[in-house]
């Protein structure tokens, strides 16, 4: 295989979303977009993978939130590489699924939420990340190729990705950097806070600016940044934290986002073992970590599998790029099943937090051209 930054197929940026097929695995990102192809290898945890490399070789795919269950990591026959999609949006192609049902867990959602404010309030823990789902039957199985594309032209300049689990498949778009590594450089961009977008622009300006003067959600941010800090500094001789979040804007939401920059202090620290250092982070599970994984499993009524694990790529240098796996959901034949978070702290609103997560399945809802509510 040619080496990693090299072009086995010459191809234009757009040209690869296009190329993608079903059990493949795309990544678009800032830095670019990289579509992977056949498999020489699959292998089952970060580990695995990390002695599996041969000097030309990379390793693809998705690390579950629960790190001591099975990961899909692939070495594959085949790289193609660009640089980054042109940064203007296009227009989304129109999926073609005709949707029969609508499965949704809203009054569970609340219910939940109100039993972790409990908890806080005992002194249980002192943050947790609620998640909620929603699934959408089809009446024919759902063309994975049209939904990649779609979740491609909407967002360029975020991460999309898609990766074959074996009997489904994972794709979305994330606006989470988990960590890159370029070299002796890595860097993170914990978001935590948000708050939806609006079509109105004063309407948008003010949410914005709520987001960013808000006490609650700049608490819950500094609680992730914090964590993020405190698991990169053992690795890096130098450590960059700014002292206060800007905002990062999607399609549909305003979060709050801080750069984490270091230089590592061994050159031979991969992006896979940082990202397992900070996987899981209080962004998507909560803090103590120990005591948030519980509620977790007490109050959602399903297991997360790969959702708010990791999903992205790594080479045989020990560079690469790993997001934090939301805004996203999961096809299994007629069903897509999407998923979606909200960060729970003392003074949060179950309806606030219900109408956060509803925002956040419209990434997937817009793309698909699905008008009801979440």
């Amino acid at each position: 295989m040619p080496a990693l930054g090299t072009l086995p197929v010459e191809a234009r940026p757009e040209d690869l979303p296009a190329a993608y097929r079903p059990g493949a695995f795309l990544f678009t990102s800032p830095a670019g977009v990289l579509l992977a192809e056949g498999e020489r290898a699959v292998l089952t945890s970060p580990v695995e993978a990390a002695g599996a490399l041969g000097d030309d070789e990379i390793v693809v795919g998705a690390i579950p939130f629960d790190p001591a269950a099975p990961s899909r990591l692939v070495v594959p026959e085949v790289v193609r590489r660009s640089g980054p999609l042109p940064a203007a949006a296009r227009q989304a192609p129109r999926v073609s699924a005709r949707w029969l049902a609508q499965h949704t867990d809203a009054d569970a959602y609340r219910t939940g939420v109100r039993r972790a404010l409990e908890l806080m309030e005992s002194g249980a823990l002192s943050k947790v990340v609620l998640a909620r789902r929603l699934d959408l039957v089809a009446a024919e199985p759902v063309d994975v190729l049209d939904l990649v594309r779609a979740l491609a032209a909407r967002d360029p300049r975020g991460h999309t990705f898609a990766a074959d689990l074996g009997d489904r498949t994972l794709l979305g778009t994330s606006p989470e950097l988990l960590i890159r590594r370029t070299g002796s450089v890595v860097s993170s961009n914990p978001l935590a806070g948000s708050r939806p977008r609006a079509e109105d622009p004063v309407l948008d300006g003010r949410n914005a600016t709520a987001l960013l003067s808000s006490a609650k959600d700049r608490r819950e941010h500094a609680v992730v940044v914090t964590a993020v800090a405190d698991a990169l500094a053992p690795h890096c001789k130098q450590l960059t934290v700014p002292s206060e979040p800007e905002l990062l804007p999607t399609r549909s939401m305003w979060h709050l986002s801080t750069q984490v920059t270091g230089v590592l202090a061994d050159p031979d620290t991969t992006v896979l073992e940082l990202a397992t250092a900070l996987h899981p982070t209080p962004a998507v599970c909560g803090a103590p970590t120990v005591a948030a994984r519980r509620v977790i499993g007490e109050l959602e009524p399903f297991d997360r599998g790969f959702y708010t694990g990791v999903v992205g790529w790594s080479d045989a240098r020990g560079d690469g790029e790993w997001v934090v796996t939301i805004r996203c959901g999961e096809v299994r034949g007629a069903t897509l099943r999407l998923f979606a978070g909200a960060g729970l702290v003392l003074g949060s609103d179950p309806e606030a937090e219900l109408a956060e997560t509803g925002a956040k399945l419209r990434t997937l809802l817009g793309a698909l051209g699905v008008e009801e509510s979440a």
